[in-house]
């Protein structure tokens, strides 16, 4: 009877190795893709435009990020009644920021876009993310707030690293933190999502974001594939 038990046991320990084993990265990405919508959705989308208001120590910021994918990304914030913009595509960006004192708006460093470029991908680094060249590997788990979430290292083609923590009970990414290296000099941020939501048309989005900022961004609108004019990512100044 001790052997049976052993024996036993030793097969309860394989098949809860064989549960753990079965999560595997692609199983999970996959899992992740669903939950935001789908293969077939994400591969459609093509623009979006998202506005929400920025919270800074009781100061309500609105914000208007206007993307593109694999083109262009712009957010606008109104600060006291003043337009402030940074711009980024994949060959140039500008940063404009009269709050600060500003007169024009002054040119990214090449360095910067370059590292940036692949975040322009609105549909999701980890979609096809073979055929993009980026490289993704599951690293295994990390508690994020109590939350034992599968961890997932990501170094895109252009360079940029991140690593993407994914809540096993809906496969949502609830944080990532994104190193870059641009002007000699390491740099972390670290961002969280939450208060995911379906929109009628099918796409699921977070509406509560952390680290994109100073404080707390609460999304309130979310246009997908509007048609975006060109010009948005010129400087008008």
């Amino acid at each position: 009877m001790k052997t049976l038990k052993i024996g036993l046991l030793a097969l309860l320990a394989a098949v809860s190795v064989l549960g753990t084993q079965a999560q595997t990265l692609d199983e999970i990405i996959e899992k992740n893709l669903a939950a935001s919508g789908g293969k077939d959705k994400l591969l459609a989308l093509n623009s979006l435009i998202t506005e929400g208001t920025l919270n800074i120590n009781g100061l309500q910021v609105p914000v208007k990020v206007t993307a593109v994918h694999n083109k262009g990304q712009r957010v606008d914030l109104t600060i006291n009644g003043i337009a402030n913009y940074t711009i980024q595509t994949r060959d140039s960006g500008w940063n404009y920021f009269p709050i600060q004192g500003q007169k024009k708006a002054e040119a990214t460093p090449p360095d910067v876009i370059k590292e940036g470029a692949d975040e322009l991908d609105i549909q999701s680094v980890l979609l096809n993310y073979k055929e993009k060249g980026h490289t993704v590997e599951l690293v295994g788990k990390d508690d994020v707030d109590g939350t034992e979430c599968f961890k997932i290292k990501v170094v895109t083609k252009s360079g940029l690293q991140q690593t993407l923590y994914i809540d096993p009970a809906n496969y949502f990414i609830i944080k990532q933190v994104t190193k870059t290296k641009a002007g000699g000099q390491e740099q972390e941020q670290t961002q969280s999502f939450s208060n995911y939501q379906k929109m009628d048309n099918g796409y699921v989005f977070p509406f509560s974001l952390t680290g994109f900022g100073p404080g707390e961004l609460k999304i309130t609108k979310i246009q997908v594939n509007p048609v975006v004019d060109p010009s948005v990512f010129k400087p008008a100044n």
